[in-house]
């Protein structure tokens, strides 16, 4: 057994999803009810990348490819009213992933209101710790 199989701290292996496009039906008001909206997605995933850098298997790790699938189509069919519930459902997917064991969910909704203003929600999840922020930010 190796240092690294010995438990010695926790894994800080991480895997990064970036700048994630998805277009969607998200929001409160009337006009973003009938308009779809371009979400921007950033995702960091807590793995333990040992078992596949060992292995050189697919099944040993997360299989981005597949997770990038299923959160476009689960965003992309979604009709959510709060960036709130498209972070909590985007954090369960990821963690309905054997190998994910934390995630930190970004959310940017870069044509949140008139005058060029975006909203970006951070969430974090895993077991049982959450926290999430939200701000506005000018474009």
């Amino acid at each position: 057994m190796d240092a690294n199989e010995r438990g010695r701290g926790t894994v800080s292996d991480r895997i990064y999803v970036r700048d994630l496009e998805i277009p969607c039906i998200i929001g409160t008001n009337s006009w973003e009810r009938k308009n779809r909206q371009t979400i921007v997605l950033n995702l960091e995933m807590t793995v333990d990348l040992r078992p596949p850098g060992r292995s050189d298997n697919l099944e040993h790790t997360l299989n981005y490819v597949d997770l990038k699938d299923e959160l476009v189509d689960t965003i992309g069919n979604s009709s959510y009213f709060l960036i709130e519930k498209l972070a909590q459902r985007t954090a369960e997917i990821c963690l309905s992933r054997e190998t994910v064991r934390f995630v930190k969910v970004t959310v940017d909704k870069p044509g949140a209101s008139p005058g060029r203003a975006a909203w970006r929600l951070r969430f974090a999840g895993g077991g049982t710790e959450r926290v999430m922020a939200a701000g506005l930010r000018s474009l």
